[in-house]
């Protein structure tokens, strides 16, 4: 760094502590690569983090950091792999909106739940599971530490998902800071004399915000629907001889509604998953099956079948698809699960023991060992989202994408494993996972539990592997563009700009000229740069 550069710094950091006190404003280095890395790759060191504990004082900060010519970028629980708040420029500030915890108002009368940015998805289900209540979509694998604010940014999905659709499609309304340091609220919340039950009360300026990758604003607050939880939850598991079949299902099994998740496991998945967890010697797993029930007894019963179970239920090269039904009565749950049956049956699925959909469900918001994989090696995810009608051509294309690598993955150890999720009734879910050792980033020494990480030495570099790795996840999202599937967690790696329409690329380009016109906010995420 020049002397020029070091003395802009200085004056910014300056300015920010005098803003923010001197313990929210962290310039040592070890910290400031931990915040300019996400589970895939490290972007630029940034040159201070900041950890705001109020809504004016972010303000202030982000309006004094985006006048003096600094970038800003919102940074919620880490859990990106997409570089979605990794810096592309050193003179970036990085604002952790961990400190923006708290849960505002929980409405049991209007059925709306208000929460700042930085609360988990696990905190928002302990905090309303005692008073029978729940969140449609209900968090991500990553719930213990993955925030309100990043799932809007980025688009989380996964519990609840096949019945109610991802975060999106549960956000009322949202406060926002935008480039200038103005606080914006949508929804009904941001009319005079009103409150945040309701959306869509004109132009739905809340969906702005949503999926932006915090490119048009920093979240500071949101308000969510509430549901009354379930009563009665069932487990179905079955087993088919290939994709196509299982994915036939996972289909049906989405259009028919039957399902708060529906989710397909390739069998290098499932050896993945279970070299990993012992359910056995999971206690906690088998306590919150036991207690997820509505009767002990039944609780008793399923925690039962969960030891009897194990890890034996796989058989070697099948397909798994995995669902849970709720409803408010035990008949209803049986109902969606011989519907289930019935599907599964006609497309040559074989029932197996449901141990997996009942592990998730039973501790669905676990530590996250899972940031590195079960040999202590590294992965990144891609992901596709597609009609159900295109769900075989979206795979056949990642099968016909792989095959020119396979030679070269196999000389460097980097495997693909795959994961098919139902997003409600109108979606497929394609998402292609690849595996490979190299040296940790700071994600995978802090994240994970010591006791885990403790169990693995730290692969050596492997840049070779690295370079393939993000040449094969180059080729998935141009491929998947040409497909025009959609993808969640956009960050900088999918060319979401230049696979609009011109026309509607020239309307997101004007959105944020006039919202952040010097593109101070996460500049590069969503193609704008």
């Amino acid at each position: 760094m020049n002397a020029d550069a070091q003395i802009r710094n200085d004056r910014i950091v300056e300015t920010l502590t005098n803003l923010l006190g001197k313990d929210a404003v962290i310039t040592d280095a070890e910290e400031r690569r931990f915040y300019s890395g996400d589970v895939y790759v490290e972007g630029e060191h940034c040159a201070a983090a900041i950890k705001p504990k109020d809504k004016a004082s972010l303000a202030a900060a982000v309006g004094a950091a985006t006048k003096a010519g600094y970038a800003v970028i919102g940074r919620g629980g880490g859990m990106s792999y997409t570089r979605g708040y990794t810096p592309i420029r050193p003179d970036t500030i990085t604002v952790d909106v961990g400190a923006f915890n708290r849960i505002v108002e929980i409405n049991e009368a209007d059925m709306y739940i208000t929460v700042e940015a930085g609360v988990t998805w696990k905190q928002i289900n302990d905090a309303l599971k005692p008073k029978g209540l729940r969140l449609p979509f209900f968090g991500t694998f990553s719930g213990i530490r993955a925030t309100v604010g990043g799932g809007l940014s980025q688009g989380a999905l996964f519990m609840g998902t096949a019945r109610y659709g991802q975060c999106a499609d549960i956000v009322l309304g949202l406060e926002v800071v935008l480039a200038d340091g103005t606080v914006l609220k949508t929804g009904q919340g941001a009319f005079k004399n009103a409150r945040p039950f309701y959306r869509t009360y004109g132009p739905d300026l809340t969906g702005l915000f949503v999926h932006d990758g915090g490119a048009f604003g920093v979240k500071t607050q949101a308000t969510l629907k509430l549901i009354r939880a379930p009563k009665h939850t069932g487990y179905a598991s079955y087993g088919f001889k290939g994709i196509d079949k299982a994915g036939a299902a996972l289909s049906e099994i989405a259009r028919s509604g039957i399902a708060e998740e529906a989710y397909i496991f390739d069998p290098e998945t499932t050896d993945k998953n279970f070299l990993a967890v012992n359910i056995r010697e999971d206690v906690k797993t088998l306590v919150g099956v036991v207690t997820g029930q509505a009767s002990i007894s039944t609780g008793l019963l399923e925690g039962a079948k969960l030891i009897m179970a194990g890890r034996s239920f796989a058989k070697e090269g099948v397909f798994s698809l995995h669902m849970v039904a709720a409803g408010r009565s035990e008949a209803a749950v049986d109902h969606d699960l011989a519907t289930a049956r019935e599907i599964a049956t006609k497309f040559g699925g074989e029932e197996m023991p449901n141990s997996i959909p009942k592990a998730v469900r039973g501790d669905p918001f676990k530590p996250l060992n899972g940031v590195l994989g079960p040999r202590g090696d590294r992965w990144a995810a891609m992901n596709a989202k597609v009609p159900h009608s295109d769900a075989m051509k979206i795979i056949s294309a990642g099968d016909a994408l792989l095959a020119p690598y396979r030679d070269r993955m196999k000389a460097m150890n980097i495997t693909v494993s795959r994961l098919f999720i139902a997003i409600d009734s109108y979606a497929f879910s394609y998402e292609p996972v690849l595996h490979w050792d190299d040296e940790w980033l700071p994600v995978h020494k802090r994240t994970p539990e010591p006791g885990y990480l403790s169990k693995f030495k730290e692969p050596a570099a492997n840049p070779a592997a690295r370079a393939l790795v993000e040449e094969i996840r180059l080729a998935f999202a141009k491929m998947f563009a040409e497909h025009g599937a959609s993808s969640n967690q956009i960050g900088k790696t999918y060319p979401y700009l230049d696979s609009l329409n011109p026309e509607t690329a020239k309307f997101v380009r004007g959105l944020k000229s006039m919202l952040d016109p010097g593109n101070h906010l996460n500049p590069g995420v969503l193609g704008l740069k």
